[in-house]
């Protein structure tokens, strides 16, 4: 019995063999369809899916664990991690766009780039957002790469957001006539320039980093090497640096941009629960102006196979592989509260995600590195939701 615990020598190595059969049959899969007609782009999303997921799940990068982690704890390392990921981000789009588009001046708009409207609508968007991510213990993306660790909360989180899409589709209309409609669309390079643009960027993260910076906790002392620390147990056991999976979720935002698209993680929930919500009549006769905006589009789907399904199928099964070698994939029966936290807050992630057009990877993540005002807006909202919801569920001792 003790040979097939899972923390002895042999339990490791059936972990490790079964995360290197899915890693071979990602990697299998890409190369399918890599050779199939118009399939280059479908392999690619689910090599950068896939890796996302891999960078994700090793470093813990979620964008309400490292605000939570700053405000309760104090702790400001998991925020620089952001702001690491938006800067390397940042710099890596405006080479991109520079060459695609040397002149920005004009009415044009950056081919798919998530830059969307600036209203009202977008911070009532990022607030519930902001409390949905509170409520359920994480962001959209981070729930999905906890799929893969087992997180009893997850699932309902993702049904969840299913369900806050089918509101948000229902209560479009009326918020698209009052105030959508009209609600300019700002783009940074426009009126400054790639390099302005840049500068100002630039410039708003580090005058966001530079208080974080001040509040470092000290380095521990290192009192020599331990011999069980070796490069596999460091890439494949023990957590990344969050300024390291920023960096990195950086890059693979340039190039995810590059070579496929923005990153993003709803457009697949957010276009099944469209087809769902038609085929239940529940979806309103015209969705006014929803599919002219871009960001993470929620348009029918009738294809099996889609960049952004195999995006999202990549980043689960990567960050199921990933927590395997750590040890780190521990399934739990979910409690009542768990069921109703996850429900509760995936509803408002989906509501916020739909009205918002993305989430806090698409809007907030893709957008600020696309010179977006709206990813700004959206980004503040957002955290200024969960902060709140969060004071407040500790007061009530709803939430810990």
């Amino acid at each position: 019995m003790g040979a097939n615990r899972t923390g002895t020598p042999s339990g490791v190595a059936q972990r490790a063999a079964l995360a290197a059969l899915i890693a071979a049959g990602l990697a299998a899969a890409a190369w399918r369809l890599s050779g199939e007609a118009g399939g280059t782009r479908l392999a690619l999303s689910l090599v950068f899916g896939a890796l996302f997921g891999l960078v994700l799940q090793r470093s813990r990068f979620c964008f309400y664990c490292q605000w939570r982690d700053f405000l309760v704890l104090g702790d400001p390392r998991g925020m620089l991690g952001i702001l690491a990921a938006l800067a390397a981000g940042v710099a890596g789009y405006a080479i991109v766009l520079g060459a695609w588009m040397p002149d920005p001046s004009g009415t044009r708009l950056p081919p798919d780039a998530h830059i969307g409207p600036v209203g009202p609508v977008l911070v009532l968007a990022g607030l519930a957002f902001g409390a949905g991510m509170a409520v359920s213990g994480s962001c959209i993306s981070a729930h999905l790469y906890r799929l893969g660790e087992g997180s009893p909360t997850a699932p309902f989180a993702l049904l969840g957001t299913g369900l806050g899409f089918g509101l948000g589709f229902l209560t479009w209309n009326p918020l698209y006539l009052a105030s959508v409609s009209e609600a300019p669309v700002l783009w940074l390079p426009r009126p400054l320039g790639y390099a302005g643009s840049l500068a100002v960027s630039l410039a708003l993260l580090a005058a966001l980093a530079w208080p974080l910076l001040r509040r470092l906790p000290a380095p521990e002392p290192r009192i020599g090497a331990d011999p069980r620390h070796t490069v596999f147990s460091a890439v494949f056991v023990a957590r990344w640096p969050v300024w390291l999976g920023g960096l990195a979720v950086g890059a693979l935002g340039t190039l995810a941009y590059l070579r496929v698209g923005p990153l993003g993680v709803t457009a697949e929930i957010g276009g099944r629960s469209r087809h769902a919500a038609g085929a239940l009549g529940l979806l309103p006769d015209r969705l006014e102006g929803l599919d002219t905006f871009r960001g993470c589009a929620t348009a029918l789907r009738d294809a099996i196979l889609t960049p952004n399904g195999l995006f999202v199928g990549g980043l689960v099964l990567a960050a199921f592989a990933a927590a395997l070698v750590a040890g780190q994939f521990r399934p739990a029966r979910p409690t009542p509260g768990q069921v109703f936290r996850g429900l509760t807050g995936g509803a408002l992630l989906g509501w916020g995600a739909m009205t918002g057009l993305g989430c806090s990877v698409g809007t907030l993540l893709s957008g600020i590195m696309a010179g977006a005002v709206s990813g700004w807006v959206f980004g503040a909202a957002m955290f200024a939701g969960a902060a709140g919801t969060l004071w407040l569920g500790r007061r009530t001792g709803a939430l810990a």
